[in-house]
C-alpha cells in the first residue's frame, strides 16, 4: 500500500512539474514579440476599414513566427534590424531608418538575429475593422 501511495505521489508531482514547465515555455514563446497598439481609427468615407498603428518590440534573438496582419502595412524600422522571410518571396533585412511594405494577409516571419540589440518596428495598417494586430499561422 505504501509503495502504491509513493508511486501515486511521485506521478502526481511529475504531472504538476510538467504542466508548470509547459506553461512557462508557452509564456516564454508568447513573450518573444510585444505589440503595442498606438492608434485605431475608422477611415473616413470607407465603411468597414480602419487605420491601425502599432509598435512591435523584439528582444535580442526573438522570432515572430509565421503570421499575417489583417491589412496592408507600411513597416518602418525604428531600432535594430529584422530579417523578414515572406512566404513565396526573398528574405530581406530591414535596418533602422528603412521602410518596407507588406500586403494584407501575406504570411511572413521576422527574426531579430542580434544577440545584443533589441529591434523596434512601427507598423501602420489599413485593415478590416476590429481585426487582431497579427494572426499566427502554424
Amino acid at each position: 500500500m505504501r509503495k502504491m501511495l509513493l508511486l501515486l505521489s511521485v506521478g502526481l508531482a511529475g504531472i504538476a512539474v510538467g504542466v508548470l514547465g509547459a506553461t512557462y515555455v508557452a509564456a516564454q514563446g508568447a513573450a518573444q514579440v510585444t505589440r503595442t497598439e498606438l492608434l485605431r481609427k475608422p477611415v473616413s468615407g470607407v465603411e468597414g476599414k480602419e487605420v491601425v498603428v502599432f509598435v512591435a518590440d523584439l528582444p535580442p534573438g526573438a522570432v515572430a513566427g509565421r503570421h499575417f496582419h489583417p491589412g496592408d502595412e507600411a513597416i518602418y524600422m525604428l531600432q535594430g534590424a529584422l530579417l523578414f522571410e515572406p512566404e513565396g518571396g526573398q528574405p530581406f533585412e530591414l535596418k533602422a531608418g528603412q521602410i518596407a511594405f507588406n500586403p494584407a494577409k501575406h504570411i511572413h516571419k521576422a527574426t531579430n538575429a542580434s544577440s545584443s540589440e533589441a529591434a523596434k518596428v512601427l507598423n501602420c495598417m489599413l485593415a478590416e475593422k476590429g481585426q487582431p494586430l497579427a494572426t499566427p499561422v502554424p
